[in-house]
C-alpha cells in the first residue's frame, strides 16, 4: 500500500543525492493583508491540494507564481519562504510576473487557447499572435529559475500542466544532469482538434524534452501519441508508449491522480468539523430538509449551468420535493478576467435568480448560490450534510472534487452523482453516472439519489472509499517517481504493466 511513509522511504532509498524541484504556476500558499495583518491562505486548486502532501513528504523546492500581495513582505531577496507556516517542511520559490506577462501568458495563451484547446466543451479558442512570444518568455523565466535552484547538481525535475509546455526542452538544455518530468492534469484532444493550434510544432518539441510525460488517462496518452506521429518527424512506438526525437526518448505513461485519503478522512471525522456542520445548519437555516450540493470553480468546463437546470426540471416534475429540498452551489471566482469566464459568471446569476423566483415561497428558496472560496475544513463539513453531491463536468482530467466529497464521507452515506467525462468516472463505480449535457438525465439522477435506500448508498459508498483509499495520492506520486527514478536508477520497479491497463 502507498502512503506517506512508503514515499519517503522510496525517495530516501533512491532519489540520493538529486535535488526536487516541483514547478507549478500556482503556489501553495500565499500570504495577503487582511485587517492590517498578514494572513496565509492555500488557494482554491486541487492540483495544490494534492500537491502539497507530497512536498511535506519529500522535501525539495517548490517554484511557482506568487499571487498574494503580501508575498513579497514573506519573501526573502531570492523570493524563498519556508511552508507550510505551521511546520515548515520545503521551500517555495516564488516568481514575480508583470501584469503583461500575466495577461500574454495565463489569461491568454494558457487559458484562452490551450485550455478550450483541450477541453471538448465547445468554447472556441482564442490564438491571439501576440500571445505566444509571451508564453514563451515566461517558460524561459521559470526554466531560470529551476536551473538557478539545482545549480550544477542532478536534480528531478517536476512540471505541472499545460502552463510549461516549451519549458522541458529548456530546462534539459540548460541542465544536462537533471531529469525532467511533466504531468499535463487536463485532457489531451485527439490529433484533428490540436492540429489547429497554430504554434503546435514548437509546443511538442518542448514536451518532448521532458523524459517522462504523464497524463491521467490512457486515452489522453493515445492521444498525444497519435498528435506526435501526424505532426512532428519522430519515431512513435504505440506499444511501449515511447516516443524518440533527435535521439533522445520520452516515456509516455498514464497515472491517474488521487488524493491524501488518510488525511483527508482524519480531518473529516474531527470534532472541529461536527462544529463546522452546526455551524451550516444554522446559517443555511436546515431543518429537516434534504441537502444537495455542488463545489467548483466558476469554469465553463465544470457543466453548472446544465446542473441547475436540472434542479428547474427536477422540481418540475417532482412537487412532492418543493421546500424539501435545498442546493448549495459554491462557486469559486476563477480567471475573471477572460471574457468567456465573465459570461458565465453573469449566466449563472441569472439562472439562480430565476429558478428562485421561480419556486421560491416565503420561508424557501431551492438554490444557495455562494460565490466565494471557503475553507477546506467549511467544505468537508457541507459534504458530511449532503444527501448527494454533484460533480457534472462536461470534460475533466480527473476531477478531485468528487474524490474529496467520498472521503468526507466517515459515516459511509450520501451519492455521488458524476460525469462519464470526468477521469474519476473510471474508479468511481459506486457513482450515479450521467452525461452532464443531458438536463432530463441529470435531473433523473438526482432523483434516484433522493429516493435511494440507505443500504444502498452505503454500499456504493462503501465501494467508492475503498477506491479512492487505494489510489491516493502517494501512490500516484510513487508511482510516478519510481517511472522516473528508472532514468537514473534502471533496476526500479515502476509497475508499468500495471499503470496502463489500470487507468483505460
Amino acid at each position: 500500500m502507498w502512503n506517506k511513509d512508503a514515499l519517503q522511504d522510496l525517495i530516501r532509498t533512491k532519489l540520493g543525492d538529486h535535488k526536487l524541484i516541483l514547478v507549478a504556476n500556482r503556489e501553495p500558499y500565499e500570504h495577503r493583508y487582511d485587517g492590517g495583518r498578514i494572513e496565509c491562505y492555500p488557494p482554491a486548486s486541487g492540483m495544490v491540494s494534492a500537491l502539497d502532501p507530497i512536498m511535506r513528504a519529500c522535501g525539495g523546492v517548490w517554484v511557482a507564481q506568487a499571487s498574494g500581495n503580501a508575498d513579497r513582505k514573506t519573501a526573502d531577496a531570492q523570493g524563498h519562504v519556508r511552508v507550510p507556516p505551521d511546520d515548515p517542511s520545503y521551500t517555495l520559490r516564488r516568481l514575480w510576473l508583470t501584469k503583461e506577462q500575466v495577461e500574454g501568458f495565463y489569461n491568454g495563451l494558457a487559458n484562452e487557447g490551450l485550455w478550450p484547446l483541450c477541453h471538448m466543451v465547445f468554447t472556441r479558442p482564442v490564438f491571439n499572435p501576440r500571445h505566444w512570444p509571451v508564453y514563451r518568455q515566461v517558460n524561459e523565466q521559470f526554466a531560470q529559475a529551476v536551473t538557478a535552484e539545482a545549480g550544477d547538481d542532478p536534480a528531478f525535475v517536476f512540471i505541472q500542466d499545460y502552463h510549461f509546455g516549451l519549458m522541458p526542452r529548456m530546462v534539459k538544455e540548460s541542465n544536462a544532469n537533471s531529469i525532467v518530468a511533466q504531468f499535463w492534469h487536463i485532457p489531451w484532444p485527439s490529433t484533428e482538434v490540436f492540429q489547429t493550434f497554430p504554434w503546435k510544432e514548437e509546443l511538442l518539441d518542448g514536451l518532448l524534452g521532458n523524459d517522462l510525460l504523464g497524463f491521467h488517462l490512457r486515452v489522453h496518452c493515445q492521444n498525444f501519441l497519435d498528435t506526435v506521429d501526424r505532426t512532428l518527424e519522430a519515431r512513435v512506438d504505440h506499444d511501449k508508449f515511447e516516443i524518440t526525437r533527435g535521439g533522445k526518448v520520452t516515456v509516455v505513461r498514464p497515472f491517474p491522480i488521487g488524493i491524501d485519503f488518510d488525511g483527508h478522512q482524519a480531518r473529516a471525522g474531527s470534532e472541529a468539523i461536527d462544529r463546522e456542520m452546526d455551524r451550516w445548519r444554522q446559517h443555511l437555516g436546515l431543518t429537516d430538509e434534504v441537502l444537495g450540493i455542488g463545489i467548483d470553480r466558476i469554469d465553463y468546463t465544470k457543466g453548472i449551468p446544465e446542473r441547475l437546470q436540472a434542479l428547474d426540471r427536477l422540481l418540475e416534475k417532482n412537487p412532492a420535493y418543493r421546500e424539501r429540498l435545498l442546493f448549495v452551489q459554491i462557486g469559486v471566482p476563477s480567471r475573471v478576467l477572460v471574457r468567456q469566464y465573465k459570461m458565465l459568471d453573469d449566466e449563472i446569476d441569472s439562472l439562480v435568480e430565476e429558478i428562485n423566483w421561480k419556486w421560491c415561497t416565503d420561508s424557501w428558496r431551492p438554490i444557495v448560490y455562494l460565490k466565494q472560496q471557503h475553507s477546506p475544513p467549511q467544505m468537508m463539513a457541507l459534504h458530511r450534510l449532503a444527501r448527494f453531491c454533484v460533480v457534472s463536468s462536461l470534460d475533466d482530467g480527473m476531477n478531485l472534487v468528487a474524490k474529496e466529497f467520498v472521503a468526507s464521507r466517515v459515516d459511509d452515506d450520501g451519492v455521488l452523482i458524476l460525469s462519464r467525462f470526468t477521469g474519476a468516472a473510471r474508479e468511481l463505480a459506486g457513482a450515479v453516472l450521467v452525461n452532464p449535457f443531458a438536463v432530463d438525465e441529470i435531473a433523473e439522477a438526482i432523483h434516484q439519489a433522493l429516493e435511494m435506500p440507505e443500504g444502498e448508498r452505503r454500499k456504493r459508498m462503501g465501494k467508492m472509499r475503498s477506491a479512492v483509499a487505494d489510489n491516493n495520492v502517494y501512490r500516484w506520486a510513487g508511482k510516478l517517481l519510481s517511472a522516473l527514478l528508472k532514468f537514473e536508477f534502471p533496476e526500479t520497479n515502476d509497475g508499468e504493466g500495471e499503470l496502463i491497463g489500470q487507468a483505460k
